[in-house]
């Protein structure tokens, strides 16, 4: 593995320091051409002719037609980019990680502006990530990502910058109207899920006034069936059932007016929400219970990874639980644009807000352990990737297994509601020169005032009794060994819980609010002669940020508060910090030949920390455990990671849209957040199980990182109909162990190898795609004690989609999306050593954690644009 390549950071220290300053004192940036496309082989087109046109080191996903995307996940078809990989979570491509970039290193924007987002989960830490599962890809007209970092882009993303793009009514014929419908079902998740979409666009006679309205609505129930171990009582291994209804809706409403061909003005409002309530049912299988077992081995971390256990009428019972949450998402962004293009300049203005609610409304769980659960017998093999259950015993249950009358566990009811919001103002102003190589300078500002805010909320319950059967009705297969269940009602179960809730209490550990002011100035020129031509520039970056808690520092509790609340303070504290940088960045493009580019491209950049390791964490106290005494202490003070990057391009453009490229980039991180662990620490408060011996972490900036590799492109059109394009993308990663729990120096969910095979044919009435993507192993970092750290196995997808253009206005689809059924398999990771950072055993080297079976999903579809 290669440190501080030389040969990269040569080229960087080249072009920002100025020896290739006679070449950079000239600029220009070509414009990225608006191309209608329609079919794949346009719409592939279109994305070459915007990689070509750029100055930049850009990729693009175009829509080959009006509510017609390549992919029906956002997510996934930013997975058909070289250099791009899309870690898939609960059905729908969630994260996008660029040239082995954590997602958190990704930036996302809608039309060159900030998105707020959040997720479903309380327990999944707060970061700076979009959430692609609430988009839609019908309302989306294309997708840019760069790559390269230029001045006028906004700071944030190490990894790269994602700019999604929506349509506008001026651009569009007058009256365009579409309207589409899907039915999906899956092999696991087998209810028919209709999904509903339409766009309409209106502009006036004299083209100087527009309305542009999109919508789509989805509503599924998505299931996943798998294997969770968990060892924490008995060696249990739980085959576990998760049920989601998803209910997705989306609205993008888009005013434009023109009232000359210089001036104009744009409203865009786009708002997203997705209802994600969701039962989590295991079945607990004890491996390690009674003296009727036998442990036939065991790995590093001292687990029985082969066990058998004999019949016992005494020993061995199971133990059942449902947690079931009323989640929710939702994104809403307001921004208003206008342009003003006067003799010699051009001016742009931004003004806007987005935010995002989401983590969990409530929480309840119902467990069962009675004399007449079912026994378990059989045979539990860990030594590979996957756990294999062999039982000799069915363990399955029913009603008759559970207590007649079943009342919520009032230790977990709970509600973790999320907030973030962000309120920005932006202004550009470019001027165009004439002054040898410079043709253009570009200068602008931009302020922000962004606030994140999460709390924790705890139910003070007397647990209304209920009968069994009014909150499950029917079975369900739990996990994939087809063991069943009773079939939880999630209305009923929250309905009892509502009823039994006497009042909340705010816990104060689970509180914390972050507020982020961000000023940036750049000025870029842009230059041109001849066969080259290019951009150079600065940024300056400054950031106030303060964090507000509830401090741990001893203050006598008050009669009736609760144990999590014992040691806090009752009123809060806020916190103060500031930095400021400044980040150079330039690009060339020089054209060899008609066909032959060469690119190169030098840049600084930053990753700001995520929000979670700004703010202050603590957690199981006074809980059932001995071992789960945690302190996080994160700090508002982090400064950014900052990244010395570096690209190289070679790309041979031949015929209509075939294109064969090769890239070498490398990325020098410093200034990386990492993690210092203490174990057995005293902070003056006693938990009523572990005594005053915590596990404290400090959150610093320390640690460097380097990324380096390459991406290969092919694509081919031939002139029979058929055409090919595929891409592989090498990433050399590495990050410093100390700055992560797992100790290991891996970037998260950062893929070594990556690539996409796609070949197609079409012609006037039909087309056909078959599409594979594959991605080598990548750790998953959840955060948390009990969800960890884990590595998750290479996973390949093959989709294939076909077409039929019935009439000129008329389209019939199906696909189908992972036909191979590819199984999600996740595993331990860290070093069984690190046992002492607060791994839990199961994600430790050499066990299997979790296993999902795969499903395919059929889709048919017909869409009809008037």
């Amino acid at each position: 593995m290669l440190k501080r390549n030389k040969l990269a950071l040569s080229i960087t220290a080249a072009v920002l320091g100025g020896s290739l300053a006679a070449p950079l004192a000239i600029a220009q940036e070509q414009a990225l051409e608006e191309i209608s496309v329609t079919g794949i082989r346009g719409a592939l087109q279109d994305a070459v002719n915007i990689k070509r046109d750029a100055t930049d080191l850009v990729d693009a996903v175009s829509a080959e037609d009006v509510g017609k995307f390549p992919d029906s996940d956002v997510g996934e078809a930013l997975g058909r980019i070289p250099g791009v990989t899309v870690g898939r979570a609960f059905g729908q491509g969630a994260s996008v990680s660029i040239r082995g970039a954590a997602p958190t290193m990704t930036l996302t924007q809608l039309n060159g502006q900030n998105v707020a987002s959040t997720g479903w989960f309380d327990n999944i830490p707060v970061d700076r990530s979009f959430n692609y599962s609430l988009l839609p890809a019908e309302l989306i007209g294309g997708i840019e990502v760069y790559k390269s970092s230029r001045a006028d882009l906004n700071e944030g993303g190490i990894g790269g910058t994602v700019i999604v793009k929506t349509r506008k009514p001026l651009d569009m014929d007058a009256n365009t109207a579409w309207i589409g419908t899907t039915a999906r079902v899956g092999t696991i998740s087998d209810d028919v899920a209709p999904e509903v979409s339409g766009l309409y666009s209106w502009k006036n006679d004299e083209e100087t006034f527009g309305v542009l309205v999109a919508a789509a609505k989805e509503d599924r129930e998505y299931v996943r069936r798998g294997t969770e171990s968990d060892y924490r009582w008995s060696g249990d291994v739980a085959p576990t059932t998760f049920l989601q209804d998803q209910e997705r809706t989306a609205l993008d409403l888009t005013l434009q007016y023109a009232p000359t061909e210089q001036l104009s003005f744009t409203l865009h409002a786009m708002s997203l929400e997705m209802q994600a309530d969701n039962t989590n049912t295991s079945l607990y299988l004890f491996s390690l219970a009674g003296d009727n077992v036998t442990c036939h081995s065991e790995n590093a971390a001292g687990l029985c990874t082969s066990s058998t256990t004999e019949n016992s009428t005494v020993a061995n019972k199971t133990f059942n639980q449902t947690w079931g949450r009323k989640s929710s998402m939702s994104s809403d962004t307001f921004d208003f644009n206008t342009e003003y293009e006067g003799e010699g300049f051009r001016l742009s203005a931004n003004v806007g807000s987005t935010k995002a609610d989401g983590g969990t409304d409530l929480t309840t769980n119902f467990s069962h352990f009675t004399d007449d659960m079912s026994l378990w017998q059989g045979s539990i093999d860990a030594t590979g990737k996957e756990i294999v259950i062999n039982p000799t015993l069915d363990p399955s249950l029913t009603l008759d297994n559970y207590a007649e009358m079943v009342n919520p566990e009032g230790w977990a009811v709970a509600s973790g509601p999320v907030e973030d919001e962000e309120t920005y103002a932006q202004l550009d102003l470019e001027f165009d020169l004439n002054v040898g190589m410079l043709t253009a300078f570009k200068t602008g500002v931009r302020w922000t005032d962004h606030d994140v805010n999460r709390s924790k909320l705890r139910g003070v319950v007397t647990p209304e009794m209920i009968a069994a059967s009014e909150v499950y009705s029917g079975l369900f297969e739990v996990g994939q060994h087809g063991f069943t269940a009773p079939k939880p009602n999630l209305d009923a179960m929250v309905a009892v819980t509502r009823d039994s809730i006497d009042r909340w209490v705010e816990e104060r550990a689970g509180y914390s609010a972050l507020n982020e002011e961000n000023t940036a100035l750049y000025g870029m020129f842009e230059f041109e002669s001849g066969a080259l031509s290019g951009n150079f520039g600065l940024r300056y970056i400054s950031t106030d940020a303060s964090r507000t808690q509830y401090d741990l520092d001893g203050t006598e509790a008050k009669d009736g508060e609760i144990a999590a609340n014992i040691g806090y303070a009752y009123s809060t504290s806020t916190y103060t910090a500031d930095y400021s940088d400044v980040l150079p960045s330039a690009s060339v493009k020089y054209e060899l030949s008609e066909d032959w580019v060469l690119r190169a491209s030098a840049s600084q950049t930053i990753s700001r920390p995520n929000y979670d390791d700004m703010l202050v964490t603590y957690s199981g106290f006074a809980d059932d455990r001995t071992d789960n005494q945690t302190q996080r202490f994160g700090s508002e003070g982090l400064q950014p990671m900052k990244s010395t990057n570096a690209d190289i391009a070679l790309e041979y453009y031949y015929g209509d849209g075939n294109l064969v490229s090769a890239t070498y980039f490398v990325k020098s991180i410093d200034d990386f957040v990492t993690s210092e662990i203490l174990i057995n620490q005293q902070i003056g408060l006693a938990d009523p199980k572990g005594g005053d011996n915590w596990a404290v972490e400090t959150l610093k900036n320390a640690g460097g990182a380097d990324i380096q590799g390459i991406e290969l492109q092919i694509q081919h059109a031939f002139d029979n109909g058929f055409g090919v394009a595929a891409n592989y993308t090498y990433t050399d990663a590495d990050a410093p162990s100390e700055a992560f729990m797992d100790q290991l120096p891996l970037f998260t969910e950062s893929s070594e190898h990556a690539y996409n095979l796609v070949g197609y044919w079409e012609n006037d009435t039909f087309s056909a795609r078959a599409a594979y993507n594959f991605r080598s192993e990548y750790l998953i970092r959840d955060g948390g004690y009990w969800y960890g750290n884990r590595m998750h196995d290479d996973y390949g997808s093959l989709d294939l989609s076909f077409y039929w253009y019935a009439t000129d206005n008329l389209d019939i689809t199906f696909e189908a999306i992972n036909v191979l059924e590819e199984d999600d398999i996740q595993y331990g990771a860290a070093s069984a050593d690190s046992s002492a950072t607060g791994m839990k055993a199961p994600l430790q080297e050499g066990f299997p954690a979790w296993s999902f079976a795969g499903e395919a999903v059929y889709q048919l579809g017909a869409s009809y644009k008037f």
